[in-house]
């Protein structure tokens, strides 16, 4: 394992530094674009409609992805796009044949080439390979034919052109799935702080090899299949929101362990706990909010926007709408709120701010999924997270953190809590008062309670 980044203290200490556009360790891209730089960029990502994906369908699969890149990037020439990010998210099979997810890759790289070299229209592309580590036939975390797999189609999409690299990496989602079911705080911090580092450490330490070796960029992970999983549940009132509002800052931990591991940034959009790691490293993030509506719901549609470096719709399928195809359209809509903030950073410091803080008052008071994404709330928590070593000690600290700061802003008046949500709050600060110092003692208290983990593939 090479040496790993610590991060001792946030990088931004003044509020009115922490916000969109801008970064503390930009990103410069090959075509000269530069991510956190001072403007934000769209993020368009796309996946097929409705349709199986065999060796028999691939030819059909190549022709959708070829429309929906084309339409795109004919769009960004009618809107003077100063640029652009288009994500291809694989799906299974395309990963499961590392083969097929290139070719999709390769298709997409292609058209922008060709675009950037008649029109001037900058693009890039991160390639997301879906995480297949799961199911009955999983040999093992790291090692064996789902493992090689990942890496194979990681480097095969870096040489087909895909200049920056990124997952939603699911180490640990078998536990979360069952700590987010019975709202147990105590698995979800397993689950995050033991099982989701531990796989990080091993998994980002690959991909930032392949990134080095293959002149690419190592992105960003997302806590997506346990925060936003969670979030999703509370949206459906299935799950308490504070529940939600603390999973969200747990997973801060976990996703930082890419950055420490040499992850550069853009963090990936749908870790809406990118806002800490910005805080945290000063790397640029991808965010997704309002305009993420196709393919979730959520209650943090504007205060997403607060710190974003990229702007992304999460995904959405090539389907046709009345104005055109389904990509292309929420293509213009992220194209719209990025001129929206790049035009406020023109007008200066003032400005920005002014919209910045719009973006997070209109959400923040509603919901305590927001309240934790609010720029002050989380350069505060940021700041005491870091004087914390150790997964577990500071995603314990993170959970602590996230509650007191509901609570304060309950007390305050700045957040409006339904009662059940209070009764809840009580007794989630309880289960994490309880929970032990050391990790070790941790550990062998709760791994057996864990109907669904295996702990030989985590060499547990």
């Amino acid at each position: 394992m090479g040496m790993k980044r610590e991060f001792k203290t946030t990088a931004y200490t003044d509020l009115s530094d922490f916000i969109f556009g801008k970064a503390k360790h930009p990103v410069t891209l090959k075509n000269g674009m530069v991510i956190g730089g001072g403007a934000v960029y769209p993020e368009i990502n796309f996946t097929l409609p409705t349709m199986s994906i065999s060796l028999a369908t691939m030819h059909e699969v190549i022709e959708n992805y070829k429309n929906i890149i084309t339409g795109i990037c004919e769009r960004a020439r009618e809107l003077n796009v100063p640029g652009f990010v288009a994500e291809i998210e694989t799906l299974p099979p395309m990963t499961e044949n590392p083969q097929w997810g290139i070719e999709v890759c390769k298709t997409v790289v292609d058209i922008i080439k060709d675009y950037e070299a008649k029109y001037g229209i900058k693009g890039a592309v991160r390639i997301t390979p879906n995480d297949i580590r799961e199911g009955p036939k999983l040999e093992h975390m790291w090692r064996g034919t789902h493992w090689e797999n990942i890496l194979e189609t990681f480097e095969g999409c870096a040489n087909a052109g895909a200049e920056m690299l990124a997952i939603e990496s699911v180490g640990g989602k078998e536990v979360h799935d069952e700590a987010v079911m019975y709202c147990d705080i105590a698995k979800s911090i397993f689950a995050l702080s033991i099982l989701g580092c531990k796989d990080m450490e091993k998994l980002w330490t690959e991909i930032v090899k392949i990134a080095d070796k293959t002149g690419t960029i190592a992105a960003g992970d997302t806590a997506c299949g346990f925060a936003n999983t969670a979030m999703v549940l509370a949206e459906k009132r299935y799950i308490p929101r504070v529940f939600a509002a603390t999973v969200r800052v747990i997973s801060a931990v976990r996703s930082l362990v890419a950055v420490e591991c040499g992850a550069k940034g853009p963090h990936k959009d749908c870790g809406y706990e990118g806002v800490y790691v910005k805080a945290i490293t000063g790397i640029p993030i991808s965010m997704e909010g309002r305009t993420a509506a196709c393919a979730h719901l959520s209650p943090v549609g504007n205060v997403a926007a607060c710190v974003t470096d990229i702007w992304s719709n999460e995904s959405i399928q090539n389907i046709k709408l009345l104005a055109g195809m389904a990509p292309t359209v929420s293509f213009e809509q992220l194209t719209y709120d990025c001129r929206l903030m790049n035009e406020a950073t023109k007008k200066g410091s003032d400005a920005a701010l002014m919209l910045r803080d719009l973006h997070a008052d209109s959400d923040s008071y509603l919901d305590p999924q927001a309240y934790v994404l609010r720029p002050d709330v989380v350069l505060d928590i940021s700041k005491e997270l870091v004087k914390v070593d150790g997964y577990y000690q500071r995603s314990k600290k993170a959970a602590e953190l996230a509650l007191s700061h509901i609570q304060k802003g309950y007390d305050s008046g700045q957040l409006t809590l339904e009662e059940k949500e209070l009764t809840w709050l009580d007794q989630l600060r309880r289960d994490v008062s309880n929970l032990p110092e050391d990790s070790e003692e941790f550990i062998s208290n709760i791994i057996d309670d864990c109907e669904m983990l295996n702990p030989k593939l985590y060499d547990m």
